[in-house]
């Protein structure tokens, strides 16, 4: 149960992070439909990240775009001073920005490593080193990590990926400790496949498709709104919930 104050979604921020599109895009969208008001963050697509904080305000909602490289620092610093200022704070931080590059590991560029690295791990350290003191301060937060299966079971490939989203574990379960007594629950959620912009580029072939979907016992892929609705629920209904890894993945990981 939300107390005190916190009782009203309306008196809620939340920061998504890579918001613009895929699995953030719904994550924004179905925090604004609980009426929290949203900061879409978003690297380099503007036009869709207004395109999804009109739909929230065309609803009813509150949403604002801000620009930032969660894997630099200063950015990230100057993104989350501007919500302070014009917002007051950030109650809910959802790190789910995270750039793929893949590649065998003999072929696999440092640069490309270090990308991929930093903006999913090193973003959601950015984003937690700078917003945790806020929460500190109002005794009840969310932080919600959205990694990934490939950190769990591996990939061929995708040894950046899989090393960034196994990170984002280790910062889930230790941050948890870390906070748990401020009132601030930290989580960690798997998708599973889930088609996006992204996996489209690994599932580029119809039978890579339907090889991935025979592995699901629930024969399906997954839907980014069913992932929101997770947020939604660690959100809200989360209280008693910390240092856990939820798969929302159809059974795959069976």
């Amino acid at each position: 149960m939300i107390q005190g104050e916190f009782m009203d979604p309306t008196k809620l921020i939340a920061l998504v992070t890579g918001a613009s599109r895929g699995i953030g895009r719904a994550i924004a969208i179905g925090l604004g439909k609980e009426w929290v008001s949203v900061v879409m963050n978003y690297r380099s697509r503007l036009d869709s990240a207004a395109e999804v904080a009109k739909k929230i305000v065309d609803a009813g909602g509150n949403a604002i775009v801000v620009k930032a490289d969660v894997g630099n620092d200063n950015e990230v610093r100057a993104m989350v001073d501007h919500v302070v200022e014009k917002w007051g704070g950030i109650d809910i931080l959802v790190n789910n920005a995270g750039i793929h590059k893949g590649g065998r590991i003999q072929k696999l560029t440092f640069e490309d490593w270090n990308l991929v690295i930093t903006s999913s791990c090193g973003g959601a350290f950015h984003c937690c080193r700078r917003i945790v003191p806020l929460m500190v301060e109002k005794k009840w937060s969310r932080i919600i990590n959205i990694t990934s299966y490939v950190a769990l079971h591996g990939y061929p490939g995708d040894t950046a990926y899989g090393a960034a989203k196994a990170g984002l574990l280790g910062i889930t379960l230790s941050l948890a400790k870390e906070v748990a007594s401020k009132g601030i629950t930290v989580n960690a959620i798997i998708p599973g496949y889930t088609p996006t912009d992204m996996t489209a580029g690994l599932f580029d072939k119809q039978e890579k498709i339907d090889r991935e979907i025979q592995n699901i016992p629930l024969r399906r892929p997954g839907r980014p709104e069913e992932i929101a609705d997770m947020v939604n629920f660690l959100v809200f209904k989360g209280e008693y919930i910390t240092g856990t890894v939820i798969r929302v993945d159809g059974g795959l990981a069976m």
